[in-house]
């Protein structure tokens, strides 16, 4: 794609990164048919190169975002089914997070829509406050169909309300900071990423993971310092925020690491795909930070999802559960961070029959906070999503991601649980609690 940014312009690092990613758009469309937006909509404008003209006509027009523009890339998935089928290599992650955040510095939504996610941006990250607001939408939830009705952000609001899981966990020890020791002789010492909506809405993830990868003889450390990994506010246009919260995570691990860099740990481990792929960008999300790059190159590159970790650990063969799983590949799984076999692989070494729903590229529209600003979409994705997974004819579905988690539990009796879980128990750990649902045959196993 040819452009036409001055000289002034390519002087921002922003400008010239996100030039060199234009250019290499060759109006191919191979990402339409793959792109979720555009498969519902059939609107080119919400489709990865619809979206590259608008992007490329307001960063090199110099111009405020309007309102069509802001429209068509709020309606993008960051699902980046579309990196997958690009043959000409174009980063559209690092475009469309900078359109993203040129948006929020130029572009003033209505009030209540500010309000909205303002809300999002200064609850979801938060473990204690995140806590508050489920506990005040347990009691909202019966309201959320009249909640629906407010003009502007009702149907938002009543989304919000829906995601709401019915019970609250209680919290875990496995939030605390500490170091769980390896069982038996030590192969090597990790850091566990503890995160923030994930320890409230499923702190058996956690718990899974330290349980077996203690039995595999890896200690496994909690750092007090660390906390949300910045994708949430950095999908929503606040790089500032975003980037403040991935600075403290890269000094929180990068001090458990001995001098010289990454010496101390052998890998940070990820169980929630979203987290994984931001995490993983640290290095580029940082670099122009002269205090952070290095330090947070080096957290970029033990940044490991834990089926990737347990893959390069290798695990024996489990005895056959008896079991029918449904992989759901979460986008930031297989289009974020390219890991498309390990997790199948290591549920069929357990003792699984894995099947892989069709339509699988495309997005169950969790996405962060998607399902709550573009509720309708989202739901239109999930509804499509689960038909598919209920063609399989499996017992249960399994994903590595805790928003699709959330997103598919709520339009299905199918038990969803994380991939860790099921890992877990055929290896020596308790059934996850979402199997509890398929009676006795599972509690029996």
């Amino acid at each position: 794609m040819q452009t036409s940014f001055s000289l002034a312009q390519l002087a921002d690092p922003a400008n010239a990164e996100s030039e060199q990613i234009l250019r290499k758009c060759v109006h191919c469309g191979f990402c339409t048919a793959t792109c979720p937006t555009f498969v519902l909509l059939g609107d080119e404008l919400d489709s990865p190169r619809g979206r590259i003209y608008l992007i490329k006509e307001m960063l090199e027009n110099d111009r405020p975002a309007d309102a069509e523009t802001v429209k068509h890339v709020d309606r993008c998935l960051s699902c980046l089914s579309c990196m997958t089928t690009c043959p000409s290599g174009v980063n559209y992650m690092h475009l469309v997070d900078h359109a993203r955040a040129h948006i929020e510095k130029t572009y003033r939504r209505p009030l209540a829509e500010r309000a909205l996610r303002s809300l999002l941006s200064n609850v979801l990250p938060y473990r204690g406050r995140f806590r508050a607001a489920l506990l005040a939408a347990f009691y909202g939830r019966p309201f959320a169909p009249l909640v629906a009705r407010i003009p502007g952000v009702g149907p938002r609001l009543a989304a919000m309300l829906r995601l709401a899981p019915a019970r609250m966990p209680g919290r875990s020890a496995s939030e605390r900071a500490q170091t769980h020791p390896a069982l038996g002789p030590r192969r090597g010492r990790v850091a566990l990423l503890n995160g923030c909506a994930q320890p409230v809405l499923q702190p058996g993830i956690n718990e899974a993971t330290i349980r077996l990868l203690t039995r595999l003889g890896y200690e496994v450390v909690v750092s007090a310092k660390e906390g949300c990994c910045g994708a949430l506010v950095h999908h929503m246009g606040d790089e500032a925020t975003s980037h403040a919260q991935a600075r403290r995570n890269v000094a929180a691990w990068f001090a458990e690491t001995a001098p010289g860099g990454g010496a101390g740990l052998d890998a940070i481990i990820i169980t929630a795909s979203g987290c994984g792929t931001t995490i993983k960008d640290y290095g580029f999300m940082l670099r122009g930070d002269p205090d952070h790059a290095a330090p947070a190159a080096a957290v970029a590159a033990l940044a490991k999802d834990v089926t990737e970790f347990l893959t390069s650990v290798g695990l024996p063969r489990a005895p056959d559960k008896g079991l029918t799983v449904a992989y759901h590949s979460a986008c930031s799984m297989q289009h974020g961070q390219k890991i498309k076999t390990e997790p199948r692989r290591l549920l069929e070494l357990a003792g699984f029959t894995v099947k892989e729903p069709a339509e699988g590229h495309l997005c169950c529209g969790s996405a962060g906070t998607y399902n709550i600003l573009q509720p309708e979409i989202a739901a239109r994705l999930r509804d499509r999503k689960l038909a598919n997974i209920e063609r399989t004819r499996a017992d249960l579905i399994a994903t590595g991601n805790i928003g699709c988690m959330t997103q598919l539990g709520g339009g299905t009796e199918m038990p969803v649980v994380h991939t860790i879980e099921l890992l877990d128990w055929a290896y020596g750990g308790p059934a996850p609690d979402g199997l509890a649902a398929l009676g006795n045959r599972a509690a029996a196993e």
